[in-house]
């Protein structure tokens, strides 16, 4: 990863527990925004960074854009779901979440993915190369400690 030009602002987090498949399809469609992204994780391989998301989720995974990113996880036959937004309850649908209590700060940096030859992962790693990665950091805003680091599209020009 590159370090290079941060950005900092107010941000969101929280989460939801216990959604069926169906009601996570819907918030991620709700969320989804002109251009998001995936990561799918099962037991035995990884997705890559791909534009759709298939018919069936993953057990783990997470979407992402140039405003948030959604993480879920299943547990049993529900999911549990944590939203990470650099922008603090501009969406009214933030209200269904269970704001965590810390006064949150994201601060955006540049990123760099490694090499399709990398062997940090088992085959070949797949993402858009023509994609202005970034990562954004979540941190207390009190404490100066950053407890998630989530993926993010930068515009070009923030590069």
């Amino acid at each position: 990863m590159t370090l290079a030009k941060s950005f900092v602002k107010k941000a969101f987090v929280g989460t939801r527990e216990n959604l069926s498949e169906s009601e996570l399809n819907h918030l991620l469609q709700q969320y989804q925004g002109n251009h998001s992204y995936y990561f799918l994780r099962w037991a035995d391989r990884v997705s890559g960074v791909i534009e759709n998301l298939p018919d069936s989720l993953s057990p783990e995974g997470q979407m992402f854009n140039a405003d948030l990113e959604i993480r879920w996880k299943r547990k049993g036959d529900k999911y549990n779901v944590l939203l990470l937004s650099e922008y603090d309850n501009d969406y009214p649908e933030f209200n269904g979440f269970d704001r965590f209590p810390q006064t949150w700060q994201a601060e955006t940096r540049n990123a760099k993915f490694y090499t399709a030859t990398e062997t940090r992962f088992p085959k070949e790693f797949i993402y858009p190369e023509k994609l202005n990665f970034g990562q954004r950091y979540f941190k207390d805003q009190d404490t100066g400690i950053v407890h998630f680091v989530a993926l993010t599209i930068l515009d070009p020009k923030e590069a």
